[in-house]
């Protein structure tokens, strides 16, 4: 591994917490300010970093370009982006789409409530293995050797009184996802929202992404948001289907 690119990343690592200072940064990484100040003025050559005021450094622009890129290049994300904006647009609640890759749940699109609650979620942040519903939908259609692997990796924060909380309950959670074809997430990641999700399927019908439609429970009960479930299966299926997937006869 090249000491110079580690450190470099490294760097980036860390200003994506926040702005700081060289002395900071330097400190972050083991080095003297001189060798620190070095590699930052070669990233800030390229952009992913600037400076921020006299003394501090932050994020810079190339990465924002990058990630960008990166998410258009999901062919899951533009696929399934008419059938998710037609669920947004119609029940006004937030919709996301999360895939799965080394180990984590991530976000990739989001379509924000029309709604005056919102949630504050963002494309490109991790969701909890063990207490979102995008997460047991996604995790549910692993081989049973990965899944159980996974699971056992866990570490069960208790983020509210419903949180899963031990890997055999969590197994259990997601067999009853494979089965029924869709996963709950009842204020287990927020006390005040709760979620339903359903896979999006790709040509082999393999899961290549999950939506998920996540309510403020204040705007609408359990039953309620039940209620909407076969909307959003209905969503499921048509992205799926732009996906390449074929429906059994």
């Amino acid at each position: 591994m090249s000491q110079s690119l580690d450190r470099a990343l490294t760097l980036v690592g860390q200003l994506a917490t926040g702005p700081k200072t060289l002395e900071e940064l330097s400190g972050v990484i083991g080095v003297h300010k001189s060798t620190a100040l070095r590699l930052l003025r070669t990233l800030e050559a390229h952009r992913f970093v600037q400076r921020d005021g006299v003394h501090h450094y932050r994020l810079g622009t190339a990465l924002f370009d990058l990630a960008h890129r990166a998410l258009e290049e999901r062919d899951v994300r533009r696929c399934a982006e008419p059938a998710l904006r037609e669920l947004n647009s119609r029940l006004g609640y937030t919709v996301h789409l999360a895939s799965y890759e080394d180990g984590e749940v991530i976000y990739i699109d989001k379509y924000d409530s029309t709604h005056p609650m919102r949630m504050y979620s963002r494309i490109g942040r991790r969701a909890p293995l063990h207490c979102t519903a995008v997460a047991k939908v996604l995790l549910s259609d692993l081989p049973e050797t990965e899944r159980r692997k996974v699971a056992a990796a866990i570490d069960y924060v208790p983020l509210t009184a419903n949180t899963i909380t031990d890997p055999q309950t969590y197994l259990a959670e997601l067999a009853k996802v494979r089965e029924r074809g869709y996963a709950v997430d009842n204020a287990e990641h927020e006390d005040f929202i709760h979620c339903i999700a359903a896979p999006v399927r790709g040509a082999r019908g393999e899961v290549v992404a999950a939506v998920s439609m996540s309510v403020p429970k204040v705007l609408l009960d359990y039953d309620g948001l039940m209620g909407h479930l076969p909307d959003l299966l209905a969503t499921a299926r048509a992205a799926s289907v732009e996906c390449g997937w074929s429906p059994r006869p």
